[in-house]
């Protein structure tokens, strides 16, 4: 993708620095906006994910505009970054099934392309340590960039599997929970 080095410059620097202004969960503080290949994009909502007792990571929704219509977020072909800090250790197997586990609890109609992409995405998964990042930022003209552990990992094409990817966070059936949901949505 033609700016997965500037994206993976940008996500490190986003999330290695503590900006002056931002919002902060679990000791994590993301930026109120960034810029993304000449897009402003704000950040719409930031969220803990917990799993029993234990913080997993901390999420930012960054769109170019504030909403907490799931519908119209998906709906909108622009720019949008997530990003993940994790704050705690996740090995590649956990966060694999997580996403399938997501995919198919909230995407209707999985088509073969669709569960070729997220295969796709499985096979760059790596295991993830305390204090490393993960994102995921959709260009419509090239598809989505992915960072895992800090590191460019490549891009998948298509606004469905940039749908797919952010519908497991904002869809009818969220991974991470319904007050997860409501918080990546700006709702507190």
């Amino acid at each position: 993708m033609k700016f997965q080095s500037a994206v993976a410059a940008l996500l490190l620097t986003l999330l290695c620095l503590t900006p002056a202004m931002g919002a902060e969960k679990a000791g994590v503080t993301l930026p109120d906006a960034v810029d993304v290949g000449g897009a402003r994009l704000v950040l719409n909502g930031i969220a803990l994910r917990e799993k029993f007792v234990f913080d997993v990571y901390v999420a930012g929704l960054y769109l170019v505009e504030k909403s907490n219509d799931p519908e119209a977020i998906l709906k909108k072909d622009a720019p949008r970054m997530l990003v993940m800090h994790f704050v705690r250790d996740v090995d590649a197997k956990a966060i694999n099934e997580a996403w399938m586990e997501g995919l198919e609890a909230n995407v209707k109609d999985v088509t073969p392309e669709l569960r070729e992409k997220f295969g796709q995405l499985a096979a760059m998964m790596t295991d993830v340590k305390d204090g490393q990042a993960m994102g995921f930022t959709y260009d419509p003209a090239s598809g989505t960039d992915v960072m895992v552990a800090g590191q460019p990992r490549g891009g998948i094409p298509g606004k469905d599997f940039a749908d797919a990817i952010l519908a497991t966070w904002i869809g009818p059936k969220p991974g991470p929970g319904k007050g997860f949901k409501q918080q990546i949505l700006g709702n507190k």
